[in-house]
């Protein structure tokens, strides 16, 4: 990341020709490219769909783990996330897997 010298705002990739410029949206200053190699991301929003892709081991092991009953296995221990379910005025959906037998439950607000 590189930051206008001017007014200090975020500088953002701009290729026109052959060439590529660092421009600051605000003041519009435009810097020579440094010798470095620049990374162009674009992210794409939509409201709608929202897709994670992990690998079937890592799936749920950077999630927080806690102390809960699994109403399976008995066991102590399991992953959890929240997810809005229901309208944006009523409580999120805590999801849990225990890390024994992988059993998935659900907890509303």
């Amino acid at each position: 990341m590189k930051f206008c010298e001017k007014c200090g705002n975020l500088l953002v990739v701009e290729k026109k020709r052959k060439n590529t410029y660092l421009v600051c949206r605000k003041c519009k200053r435009v810097y020579k490219s440094p010798g470095e190699k620049l990374r162009i991301s674009e992210i794409m929003h939509d409201d709608k769909k929202k897709i994670v892709v992990m690998s079937e081991k890592d799936q749920f092991s950077e999630l927080p783990k806690t102390k809960i009953i699994c109403p399976k296995c008995d066991h102590m221990e399991a992953y959890w996330w929240m997810q809005q379910t229901r309208s944006a005025d009523e409580p999120p959906t805590t999801f849990y897997r225990c890390t024994k037998c992988s059993y998935s439950w659900r907890s509303y607000g």
